[in-house]
């Protein structure tokens, strides 16, 4: 399974879904490829926000060695399934898609068409952030 998840700017939400999926996946032996990007490019190159990381460190992951890269169209090729973090994501990947079949690759991490809240301006998120993505990373191993 090639699995893809998608923020704002690829250095809070989205590579903590991939280092959290990563890290059940692995604990449940699967030989899952996860990856994530943003669909801006401001922060291609960059490590995770600081305070993700430390989040993420807290949990006995380790998202430190990730770097932001941009979404692109070339991504429906590449990946089975692609989680967004919200409607403005949603929206972004899908203008991108150049078939239906890229269109199906793509849903709302959050069950119920509920967003990932971005954390960027207020530091007391990143927990319950960290811990919302945590439980949608577990009900994605639990149906593999």
């Amino acid at each position: 399974m090639k699995i893809l998840m998608v923020c704002l700017g690829n250095i809070c939400r989205s590579p903590l879904a991939e280092g959290i999926l990563r890290h059940l996946a692995g604990q449940k032996g699967l030989n899952w490829d996860v990856d994530s990007a943003g669909t801006g490019n401001w922060h291609v190159g960059h490590p995770p926000d600081r305070r993700s990381i430390a989040v993420a460190k807290q949990h006995g992951i380790d998202i430190s060695g990730l770097r932001g890269r941009q979404f692109s169209s070339e991504d429906f090729d590449r990946f089975d399934r692609i989680f967004v973090m919200d409607l403005d994501n949603y929206r972004d990947v899908l203008q991108k898609a150049r078939s239906s079949a890229d269109q199906q690759k793509v849903q709302l991490l959050l069950e119920d068409q509920q967003p990932v809240p971005d954390p960027w301006y207020d530091d007391a998120l990143f927990e319950p952030v960290f811990r919302l993505i945590h439980g949608a990373c577990e009900r994605i191993v639990r149906l593999a």
